[in-house]
């Protein structure tokens, strides 16, 4: 595979972006030499998750979204976090499947990503990808996560703008995801709306989080059709643009989770395995074994 160039990357080419994309999620080191020039000219886009319960129609509200910015003329770039095959390790692919309205659209990039048994609802290489389509001329990055529950909070570290999707008809699931992701909102979107206890879900979240603000969508529906409500939510997601202090904690996170995973990845698993024999038997002390490797 020839690697791509940061020119090729930052003209557009679908080719290079994808060949780019899977050198990031291999964590070759061609990849972050790429994303190290390419940096400089990361910064412009918008990165907005979505976020929610399994169910939540979150694939069909990012592909109704990515119509609306198309029609205002935005580039787009859409990461789609799979559950990991339990045979390849690979992206299950499902989202790209209901996604293929936007195939052959050269303003619409998607790509999707096996989590590859991380918790947290986003795969290793999502914010390494978020940047590499920023630098690529994309206007707004979606990035739909794995949809774990409430567990699923990274993507409140890593996106400017965060919509927890969620529909009618959760009964006590409000409580149960009150101490999840529904802290991490920057607004609230119920799909499905036009299903019965839509009105009751939106006063509930209202009581819960006042100050977020809550649409009602039907994604299946024209995104200009009277009730779809996609308008309104893009328009929303367009003008909560995170502040200077939401960037720098935004990197404040990025870099720490960037730390642990380069220390992570000097540890190879028989170096792991060996001290673990060595802790398990009293050989040695942990915490000398965890200061040595930091050390070094």
């Amino acid at each position: 595979m020839t690697t791509p160039t940061p020119e090729s990357i930052r003209s557009g080419d679908a080719r290079a972006i994808a060949r780019a994309a899977t050198l990031i999620e291999n964590r070759d080191p061609a990849g972050e030499a790429l994303l190290r020039a390419l940096f400089p000219f990361t910064g412009r886009a918008l990165v907005a998750g979505l976020t929610g319960p399994p169910g939540a129609g979150k694939s069909t509200l990012v592909s109704a979204l990515a119509a609306e910015f198309r029609l205002r003329g935005l580039r787009v770039a859409i990461l789609a976090v799979d559950p990991s095959s339990p045979f390849s390790g690979g992206a299950i692919l499902g989202d790209r499947v209901r996604m293929m309205a936007h195939h052959g659209d050269s303003g619409v990039f998607i790509r999707s990503m096996a989590t590859r048994g991380r918790l947290g609802g986003l795969a290793p290489a999502t914010g390494d990808l978020s940047l590499l389509c920023d630098a690529a001329g994309f206007d707004v990055v979606l990035i739909e996560t794995v949809g774990v529950g409430q567990d699923e909070i990274d993507i409140a570290r890593l996106a400017g703008v965060n919509a927890v999707v969620l529909v009618p008809g959760m009964g006590d699931g409000i409580q149960a995801l009150k101490a999840g992701i529904l802290e991490t909102a920057s607004l609230f979107a119920i799909n499905k709306s036009d299903r019965p206890g839509a009105r009751e879900l939106a006063a509930e979240l209202h009581a819960e989080a006042p100050e977020i603000p809550v649409f009602h969508t039907v994604a299946t529906e024209p995104p200009a059709s009277p009730g779809a409500g996609i308008r309104e939510l893009a328009a929303a997601i367009l003008n909560a643009r995170p502040t200077a202090a939401r960037r720098t904690l935004l990197w404040r996170w990025r870099l720490r989770e960037m730390l642990l995973e380069r220390l992570a990845s000097r540890i190879d698993d028989a170096r792991l395995a060996a001290a673990a024999g060595q802790v398990a038997s009293g050989a040695r002390d942990p915490y000398g074994i965890v200061e040595e490797w930091t050390a070094g």
